[in-house]
């Protein structure tokens, strides 16, 4: 996007009016109230098939369908009563680039729920989105991949939501010659962009141009981009926008650059600028032409030239603060002042609190809610953030937070908890062990990082490990760094890691866990767990009893075993890497399924396993039959999943003297150079076994739904 400049431009008078309801507010997912209602209970996260073949149904849409937009994109005008998009339509499940692309160009009013990663065809395609549609991610799996969405003269009241939109880039930073944005409007109205995650497109991330007006952009995650938000290319001065609660992150311009805005409102956004990268941002908000801007408690973390006001515009701050901030810091001007309440209801949140809270609210959620009916906007924003410091739990090394350890955190839980604790955990290494004991259910591990690199628990025990009290060794299970026994567990947005020294420690027994689980309903989302032998242990709390572990939007690291245990689990949407053994050498097995005769055990669906090792030289699992058990019947499936060529073409193993084949192994429909045809060595599920062994079939009346 070329933002135009013009010596000529006029006032721009007021064109709207205030609505007079309460209206929804973009509150992060860890603190809405109870009550909210989450895309899992409603579509049916797991599903999707399911849905797309029921997509004509009449049912009444979802609460989180209904919502409807803050900010400027909330007041009637151009004939447009606020922003609600395709609420009064069918409600759509889609997985492709084609069904996509038919819904949102459609004429009718869709919500179009977007279920999976789809990749744009040719790369940097934007989909003509006509009027009257809501586009938003199942949550967290919607990815639309090298491309995006574009909004053309007049159309209106479309709002994107939920969607992680990325990787359109071309090799060339400050690229001139690919116009790929994830989301560009030319003359567009009554436009919501809430709650994406923007990053690494070719040119900008958001362009809104050519006298866009009515837009909202909240509570977005904005990265790894030249160029972040530009507004403009427009002689004109008529738009209204609002922009709050966004996370502008490692880009270098437009952050936003606003030109020619009559109304300009951003407030509580977090502009950073990490050091000892290598993106060096130029500026931050910049108010070009003649944009009059009000900026209000936002965020200026090391950033040069973090406000810049060209002479002829006008900028009012109030409110904001500057960490580390160098260059020009302007404010001033001749234009009308205005006040932003007298076009909408909006509550303010301190500028002290804004990273912490974008860091744990920005971006796609693995649910979206509205809040309760409340007599006002603020009474509701309120009443959210009283519920949330009520659950959640800091954890920081700097002494910023609570508690400088993960697990002081889990001790302040209190025993048989009834309702969910967030212990938000900040970027940092923890090196420790961590136990979520069994009388501690509804416990959610969350990294506050960009990244789920950021954060990182990590220990190096091995079952051959000697106990410091020389009880003797850790065992396996004993192993792990991150040990959990609760129902209803969560964890996002971190690392698990189990670093234990294989070279160093040759004479004691290697296997070395990351992560235990031995509890029924445990969500792992947007997670790495990184080890060697044994990284993943999935179990439940006794023979005889269910554990479910639901894990997404993820890699699992490893080499020999890695992935197993007697739970009934699946890896879904997730990057499976194979990894060499201590001496360089190739070999290993992914799975592991110890599961009992009437259990599902492992599922691999929908995911990637590849990784730097020698090609044929991994099997996809073995059967474990723990402790010579012959009632057990291990189970494992991989299916719509790409295999790379380290995968053998003989891909199951006997283990202990049993045989595989007296078991339950088969594959469905993989792809890539590890995939093979059905043979006795190979075996493969037919459409109708198939039909019968979906993740939903895994996961029974469990329907994972972050909170």
């Amino acid at each position: 996007m070329s933002a135009h400049r013009s010596s000529s431009r006029g006032t721009g008078g007021p064109r709207h009016r205030r609505r007079g309801t309460a209206l929804a507010f973009g509150v992060p997912l860890a603190l809405t109230a109870a009550g909210t209602l989450a895309y899992g209970s409603d579509l049916g996260l797991l599903g999707a098939d399911a849905q797309a073949r029921a997509s004509a149904a009449t049912a009444a849409a979802p609460a989180w369908a209904t919502a409807t937009a803050d900010g400027f994109a909330s007041v009637d005008a151009l004939g447009q009563n606020g922003t609600y998009g395709g609420r009064d339509g069918t409600t759509v499940t889609v997985k492709t680039l084609a069904d996509l692309e038919k819904y949102a160009t459609a004429a009718e009013p869709y919500v179009i729920v977007v279920a999976a990663t789809i990749t744009m065809d040719p790369v940097g395609k934007e989909i003509k989105v006509q009027s009257d549609k809501t586009i938003v991610g199942s949550g967290t799996a919607g990815h639309i991949v090298g491309g995006g969405f574009f909004l053309g003269q007049g159309v209106h009241n479309v709002i994107i939501r939920n969607l992680t939109i990325r990787d359109a880039y071309q090799g060339v930073w400050n690229d001139k010659e690919h116009d790929f944005d994830a989301v560009q409007m030319d003359g567009a109205h009554h436009v919501w962009i809430d709650h994406n995650d923007l990053r690494h497109m070719a040119d900008g991330l958001i362009d809104s141009r050519k006298d866009t007006t009515y837009l909202t952009v909240s509570w977005n995650r904005l990265s790894q981009d030249n160029k972040a938000f530009g507004i403009g290319w427009t002689d004109h001065v008529t738009a209204d926008i609002t922009i709050h609660h966004n996370w502008i992150r490692e880009t270098e311009q437009r952050n936003p650059s606003t030109d020619n805005v009559a109304h300009a409102h951003l407030y509580n956004n977090f502009l950073e600028d990490v050091a000892g990268t290598d993106i060096t941002s130029s500026y931050g908000n910049y108010a070009r032409g003649a944009t009059n801007m009000v900026l209000e408690n936002s965020c200026f973390q090391g950033l040069t030239n973090p406000v810049v006001r060209d002479a002829t515009a006008t900028l009012v701050q109030r409110g904001n603060v500057f960490s580390g901030t160098t260059g020009k810091n302007e404010s001033g001007g001749t234009g009308a002042a205005w006040d932003p309440k007298t076009y909408y209801a909006y509550t303010l949140d301190k500028a002290a609190d804004v990273p912490a809270l974008l860091k744990s609210g920005a971006g796609p959620r693995g649910s979206l809610g509205t809040a309760a009916p409340a007599t006002t906007t603020a009474t509701a924003a309120a009443a959210a953030a009283q519920a949330a410091a009520a659950t959640t739990l800091t954890v920081a090394k700097d002494g910023s937070g609570q508690y400088t350890t993960v697990q002081a955190a889990v001790n302040a839980v209190p025993a048989n908890n009834a309702s969910r604790v967030v212990i938000a955990v900040a970027p940092g290494t923890y090196r420790e062990l961590v136990k979520v004991p069994s009388n501690k259910p509804h416990v959610t591990l969350q990294g506050t990082g960009g990244s789920r690199k950021d954060t990182t628990i990590v220990y190096d025990n091995a079952s051959g490990t000697p106990k410091p009290d020389g009880s003797g060794t850790y065992g396996t299970g004993g192993s792990a760094t991150v040990a959990v026994e609760a129902d209803d567990f969560q964890a996002r947005n971190l690392t698990l890691s189990n670093d234990f020294d294989e070279a160093a420690h040759q004479d004691i027994a290697q296997q070395a866990v990351a992560l235990r689980t031995s509890a029924d309903k445990v969500f792992l989302d947007s997670v790495i767990v990184s080890g060697d032998q044994d990284t993943l242990l999935v179990d439940t709390a006794a023979k005889d009893k269910l554990g479910r572990v639901y894990m997404t939007n993820s890699y699992v690291v490893g080499n020999t075993d890695f992935i197993f245990g007697r739970a009934t689990a699946v890896i879904d949407k997730s990057v499976i890497t194979l990894k060499k053994r201590w001496n360089g050498t190739s070999a290993g097995y992914v799975t592991a399924p110890s599961t009992a005769a009437d259990r599902k055990g492992i599922l691999i669906a929908n995911s990637t396993v590849n990784g730097d090792v020698s090609d044929r030289s991994f099997f996809l699992g073995r059967n474990w039959h723990a402790g010579g058990d012959a009632t057990l019947d291990p189970q494992a499936t991989v299916r719509n999943t790409s295999l790379s060529a380290a995968i053998r073409t003989t891909p199951w193993s006997d283990m202990g003297g049993f045989s595989w084949k007296d078991d339950r192994f088969a594959e469905y429909k993989n792809t890539g150079a590890g995939s093979g045809a059905a043979s006795s060595d190979r075996p493969q599920l037919t459409d109708a076994q198939a039909a019968a062994q979906e993740v939903a079939d895994w996961l029974g009346d469990w329907t994972p739904t972050a909170s």
